[in-house]
This record gives C-alpha cells, structure tokens and sequence, in this order.
C-alpha cells in the first residue's frame, strides 16, 4: 500500500471490538433461532433493488442484501465493515480504504477494488448515482492502488465526518451488476432474493457465505405487502405476522400500549412540505416564505405522528450540528404573520388559490397531515385542493417534480448537514423539482460554504448561512422529525439493531421462542 497512515486509521483489530457496539449482546444473540421464517408486513413495496436510490421505498433491501464501507456504532462512531481499515490523510484531502479480505458476492466471486471503483463510477455519474450521487459532490477522483485499496482524493479540504458519512453511504456493487442494479441483486449482504411478487410479497434466504460470523440468525424472511395500517396491525395481533416495519406512528403507539415492542432507529427523517418554486402560484418568493408560518406544526406532529417525534422548522434532526431551536419559536404556527406575507407577494385571491397539494394517497399519515394543512390554510384566505395519487403515480410525479406543493419525508437529516443534498428536492445538482442550474444561489452557495468550511468560528457561520438561505428560498418547509420506518414486533422477536439510518437490518434478528 502506496499511502502513509496516520492516527486517524481505523484498524480492523480494535475496531472490531467495537463493531459489537451496534449488535445484540452476545448472551441474547445465542439464545435467538432463526429455524423459521420471520413474517415481516410492509406498508409499500420497494422500487427496484438499486442500493444507491436511497428513499424510505427501498428501504427493506439495502442492509440486508448490500454491506457499506463502514458502519457507526450506537454511539455515532465508525466502524469497520467492507472496509477494513480507512485512513484520512493528515491535509483532509483524500482518503484511503483497504477493503475486508475474505468477502464474496452472492455470485461468489470475491470483493476487490474493481468492484469499489464501478461503484464509485456510477456514484459520481449523475445519470446513474441517485440519491448517493450529491453525497460525491467533494471527490475528484480516486486511484485503485492495488487490489484490495482505493484512494479517494478530494476538491478541497474535507471535514471527517462528511468523509466518514460517504464511506457509511456507499453500498459496493458487484463490478458486473452496476448497469443493473435495478433489476438483479448481487451484493456482498446476509440475505439473497429468494422470491418476488411485484406488490405482493418478497421472499429472501440467508447467503451462505456471508462474512460476519453466525450471521445471518434467520434462515429465511417473508415480506408481505398490506394496503393499510390496519390489516398490518391486525396480522400482527392475529398473528400472522411477527413484525411490521414502516407503519405509522398512531398504530404503533396503540399496538406497544397493547403490549409489543417499538423499536425506533437512530435515524429520524424530517417531514417537509416541499414546493416546486418553478410553478405559480410558488414562483413568488413572499408567497413561499408565508408558509414558514402557516403551517400548523404540532397538529401535523399530533394527528399525523401520535407525538412521535419534535417540531422543527428547519430540516435537520436534532443531533444534527446545523439544528438551531431558535428557528422554531422564530417561525411558529401565526396566521397574521403569515397573511402579511400574502399581502406583501402582491397575488390575488385567484392566483393564491390556483394550485392543488399534491398528496400519496397510499399513506394516511401523509394525507391526515396533508389535511390539516388544508384546514389552516383555509383560515387564512387559501382554499386549496388535495390531489390524491398512489404507488407509482405518486412517486412519479414526486420525482419528477410533476407537483406544486407536496409533503416527504427527507433523510440523512441526523448527519453532516450537506447530506440534506441527498434528498431531491435539496440537490444542488440536477434537481429534479427545481431543475439545472438550481435557482436557489444562495442556497447553493451556503452549501458549497459549508463544505469547505474548518475551525469553529468558519462552522458556526456557515451553518448559521445555510439555514437563513433555506428559509429565505422556502422551497422546503419542514414541519417534524419522524419516524418513517418503525419496527413494532411480536415479544419473541429479538436481535434488533439501532441503525444510524433506522433501515431495517435482519442479520441479527432471529426468535427467543
């Protein structure tokens, strides 16, 4: 290996130990079965099995058929796992991986650097990378130093933890399925796909020679799709099925206090009610701005969630180091405040109610909620209509900014405050809702500052610029954290991880009973 380490190396030996931070205990772990199937209920079925389009649909596959570079443990700390060893460079302009020894592909061939480089080719191409593409916004090349090492190397300075974010990101993909990945699965993960019936059921069998010792516990998992909450919870209290994962979060609470487990993740997601400012009436930048006031955001937190979660009125978590709950008392629910921005947009009454709220029909938390935005709005002068899609028609239109005003949850909101570019309405490169060049230049610019940014004083500043130009743009109007991917499960379940995402991981799960 061609590059020097220094203090920051993660070693395979130590950290190793410290891999078992995110796992059960041991003693629980020996204890767990996985002789039979676990019966998981999902509320959707997932797009496709392309790891790097990190949305809440694709959620069930990327943990359990695909491995990352790293992991973080409960306590937000990298830990080794395709990546045996990282090394950032003292500059912080690059970084050096040697990938795990020993590691195969579900087709068996063994994991090299050739699989990390195609990866890493389609991550940086803004064709085929999705969600992970924004996240290679600081790479400008790497170098595959021999086999087992990669070499990342950087624009500028980059802090750690927005290296460590990326390597946590990247899921590696078999050399020979990068162009498709959509449509075949050969990733390194405890699970392979079994079955699949499109918007019926997932079938998925341990991987034989999965690389983590006495994972996975399970044999096999069967996901069944449901219409609603309501039969997911009813097949949980029947029990015809042992878990559910992604249900809302009134039905979870009702079924904990009915006595099963809620588990949630690390990972909280922030919903937003995001707006295309390409289309009338949000083209006005004071109309945007008076939603920042409009919206209602403990009822949304209240009706939608059963409490669940915090108001906020930024789009971060509040782990993340951009929060600032000064924002929130700043911008809370006043319907004067927000008239006056109406009046000061200059709009009729006709042009203030001439659009539709775009609403996924498939999910009631989003139209309850999307409902009491209705209700406020009206209080202030704006009748709009709810336009209710489902499936693929909803996620197509979200997508393909085919909207006025919609609400989504958005991710990585508990990271580097930069990975909110990971979300499509908040990339700053072919955004598919505000388009190319984004025309939001401050915030483009607050994001670029950000990135670049060193030393506490420079930090500070640069956040507090971040957050002033995503309120000032209001193109995404956050309303709470949230839990979109809870697991509520029957009491002989156990081996659960809290993934600093909140996906769902199987490796370590498996029955008391």
């Amino acid at each position: 290996m061609t590059h020097v380490m220094n203090r920051r190396t993660l070693l395979a030996g130590t950290a190793a130990l410290g891999l078992g931070a995110t796992l059960a205990p041991a003693s629980a772990q020996t204890a767990l079965k996985g002789d039979r199937p676990i019966r998981i209920a999902l509320l959707a079925d997932f797009v496709n099995y392309d790891p790097h389009q990190f949305s809440s649909q694709n959620a069930i596959i990327m943990r359990n058929l695909y491995d990352t570079l790293i992991d973080y443990d409960d306590a937000g700390r990298p830990m080794p796992a395709l990546a045996e060893t990282f090394t950032i460079a003292p500059d912080n302009m690059s970084v050096t991986v040697v990938l795990r020894q020993g590691v195969t592909f579900h087709s068996g061939a063994p994991l090299t650097s050739a699989d990390l480089d195609a990866t890493l080719k389609k991550a940086a191409d803004p064709k085929t990378g999705k969600n992970v593409f924004p996240t290679m916004a600081p790479v400008q090349d790497w170098t595959v130093v021999d086999d087992r090492t990669v070499r990342l190397n950087f624009k500028q300075k980059v802090p750690d933890r927005q290296i460590t974010d990326l390597l946590q990101f990247m899921f590696v993909i078999a050399k020979d399925t990068t162009d498709s990945a959509e449509t075949k699965v050969n990733g390194t993960g405890p699970f392979t796909v079994g079955e699949r019936v499109l918007g019926q059921r997932l079938r998925l069998v341990a991987n034989p020679k999965y690389w983590r010792a006495n994972q996975p516990i399970l044999k096999e998992a069967v996901f069944t799709i449901f219409s609603d909450n309501e039969s997911a919870a009813a097949a949980l209290e029947s029990k015809a099925v042992d878990m559910i994962y992604g249900g809302g979060g009134r039905q979870a609470v009702r079924l904990r206090t009915a006595g099963f487990q809620l588990h949630q993740g690390h990972g909280q997601l922030v919903q937003v009610l995001r707006i295309n400012t390409t289309k009338p009436p949000f083209d006005n930048a004071k109309f945007r701005q008076a939603f920042n006031y409009l919206i209602d955001r403990a009822a949304i937190l209240r009706v939608g969630y059963a409490g669940l979660g915090e108001v906020t009125a930024l789009p971060w978590a509040p782990a993340n180091p951009a929060a600032d709950r000064g924002y929130d008392r700043t911008y809370a629910f006043d319907i004067a405040k927000g008239q006056a921005l109406l009046k000061e947009s200059g709009l009729t009454a006709a042009q203030m109610n001439d659009w539709k709220m775009l609403v996924n029909g498939g999910d009631q938390d989003s139209v309850a909620i999307s409902q009491v935005v209705q209700n406020s709005l009206k209080r202030a002068g704006i009748d709009v209509q709810l336009e209710l899609k489902q499936g693929s028609e909803y996620v197509d239109a979200l997508l393909g900014g085919k909207f006025n005003g919609t609400f989504g949850g958005v991710g990585n909101v508990q990271k580097f405050p930069t990975r909110i570019t990971t979300n499509s309405i908040y990339r700053i490169i072919n955004n598919p809702v505000l388009g190319n060049p984004n025309p939001h230049k401050d915030y483009v610019a607050a994001i670029e500052r950000v990135n670049t940014a060193f030393g506490t004083a420079d930090i500070k500043a640069a956040y507090d610029a971040l957050n002033k130009a995503m309120v000032e743009a209001s193109f995404g109007i956050a309303t709470n954290t949230f839990d979109v991917f809870l697991t509520v499960a029957a009491t002989n379940v156990g081996g659960f991880v809290k993934d600093a995402d909140s996906l769902l991981v199987l490796r370590t799960v498996g029955f008391t009973s």
